[in-house]
């Protein structure tokens, strides 16, 4: 199993005067100056693989604000995903020194005459005084041309650090964002990664990643040859096709420890004092209808399957059906949504009433969400819940997050993980109810984060709903085994299940 260990240069952090605006923690203040006393000696890369809930973006923050102060840097561009964006920005109030004199723009991609405005200010200098610009942009901008020519222009005209917040978002080197991305970051005089599971499938995920800081920092021209050295590879035939398969590695302490050289690795239960996690199952019966419904496009998923050439992507795409059926709904055929007479927000509400205080509740697809709010509002008032997924405006999202965390009213954020799952606070609420699962295990493990992290005061639950003999079951045992079906199961051993 890969490690990572701390590490810290020898050359003492250079004694500059800098005021801190919150207190950092004692492992957030030896993150910041592992960073600084590295980039003191004249080095320009750097990981923070601070795990969830540790406080990584305050470090990155109050590290800008340190080069600014000595200046060193007038520019900080980080990439993250689009989710995000708005808890920077947050952030940057919340823990940037007031003296800093600073422009905060967030791109997004719209062309109107004010956000036009908003960006050009970024290239605007008063002759006093050189601001520190901060653009935040969400990484899918880089698959646009616009996109990739304004971070161009951006950094080509500034001392700038450079930061990619979950950098397992350029993990794959072959995409058109990573590729856009490693190339800009040759212009930032700084560059750092921000992630607290650098590691989501195999070592190979390291490789863009630490590209992106320097295509030298491990030693490999290529994913081939990186992939030489470390992955231990297999001739595998399947569906009239031959691939390599990684089947294990080699090599990882080599690997640990040209890491450490440039990384910082905060673990959760060594840096906070944090409540204990708990885990739970409430059983979901099904109804008749969906029985039904769950049986005849189980026998239609087989038959397809056997006509069609096996792949992971055309299995998942039956189980989803298959786990839609669970949740209570269904796709017809002309592509309307019905629903089906299910327990499932019952149940819910069962579990809410048991708990009696704030709760997060976890769903899935857009039609479990709108079905758990409307139910909600209308049992518990029209103040009683917030959303956070693709129907809910990006205006409107950080207030949801300020409402639930400090409105009494206020008392269920119901959130999609693919949409919410990353970068916000949600310490308010003690309990999260996972309604329906996402097959993705980065994706489940965000979600969990989101309320056990600095600020969470008690104990957390985690309560899975979940009918039992069903893809809904399989799912969650791959979750609870940490095993990702998306990505480490191949299409044979998926379909077993559907069986």
């Amino acid at each position: 199993m890969l490690r990572f260990k701390n590490f810290i240069t020898k050359k003492v952090m250079p004694k500059y005067k800098y005021s801190f605006k919150t207190t950092p923690y004692k492992h957030q203040l030896a993150a910041l100056g592992a960073m600084l006393n590295h980039f003191s000696v004249q080095k320009k890369e750097f990981a923070l693989l601070m795990e969830m809930g540790c406080g990584k973006t305050k470090v990155l923050i109050d590290g800008a604000s340190f080069l600014y102060d000595n200046g060193y840097i007038y520019g900080l561009l980080v990439i993250c995903p689009n989710g995000v964006k708005g808890t920077w920005v947050k952030e940057i109030e919340t823990h940037m020194p007031e003296h800093v004199d600073r422009n905060v723009v967030v791109w997004t991609g719209q062309k109107t005459k004010k956000h036009e405005e908003e960006l050009q200010s970024l290239f605007i200098t008063e002759p006093a005084k050189v601001h520190l610009n901060i653009l935040i942009m969400n990484v899918d901008a880089f698959t646009t041309e616009r996109g990739r020519k304004f971070a161009d222009r951006f950094l080509m005209t500034r001392q700038a650090l450079m930061a990619v917040d979950e950098s397992t978002i350029i993990k794959n080197p072959s995409a058109q964002r990573t590729k856009a991305i490693t190339k800009l970051g040759n212009l930032a005089r700084y560059r750092v990664i921000m992630t607290g599971s650098p590691i989501t499938k195999s070592p190979e995920d390291l490789y863009a990643q630490c590209n992106f800081l320097d295509h030298e920092l491990l030693g490999f021209s290529s994913l081939y040859t990186f992939r030489a050295r470390y992955c231990q590879m297999q001739r595998l035939s399947f569906g009239g096709r031959s691939f390599n398969k990684v089947v294990g590695y080699k090599n990882l302490d080599e690997l640990n420890y040209k890491l450490r050289q440039f990384s910082y690795r905060v673990l959760k239960k060594e840096a906070l004092d944090l409540p204990d996690q708990v885990w739970m199952k409430r059983i979901v019966p099904m109804t008749t209808e969906q029985l039904d419904a769950y049986m005849q496009m189980k026998r239609t998923a087989l038959v397809q399957l056997k006509q069609e050439t096996l792949t992971t992507t055309s299995v998942l795409a039956q189980m989803i059906r298959l786990h839609q059926i669970v949740c209570g709904h269904m796709a017809t055929d002309d592509g309307k949504i019905l629903s089906l007479p299910n327990n499932r927000v019952k149940e819910l509400c069962a579990i809410l009433e048991e708990h009696g205080d704030k709760a997060i509740i976890w769903a899935n697809y857009r039609h479990d969400i709108q079905e758990i709010e409307k139910t909600l509002l209308k049992k518990y008032g029209p103040r009683s819940v917030v959303t956070y997924y693709g129907d809910t405006p990006q205006k409107d999202r950080q207030e949801n997050i300020r409402r639930f965390q400090e409105d009494p009213e206020t008392q269920y954020f119901i959130g999609q993980p693919m949409t919410g799952g990353r970068g916000i606070t949600l310490t308010a609420a003690s309990l999260a109810v996972f309604y329906s699962n996402n097959y993705d295990l980065e994706i489940r493990e965000q979600a969990e984060a989101r309320n056990h992290r600095i600020g969470t005061e008690d104990k957390v639950t985690y309560i899975d709903l979940v009918s039992e003999g069903t893809v809904d079951e399989k799912i969650i045992y791959s979750l609870r085994n940490k095993i990702n079906l998306a990505t480490s199961v191949l299409a044979e051993d998926i379909r077993k299940w559907l069986i």
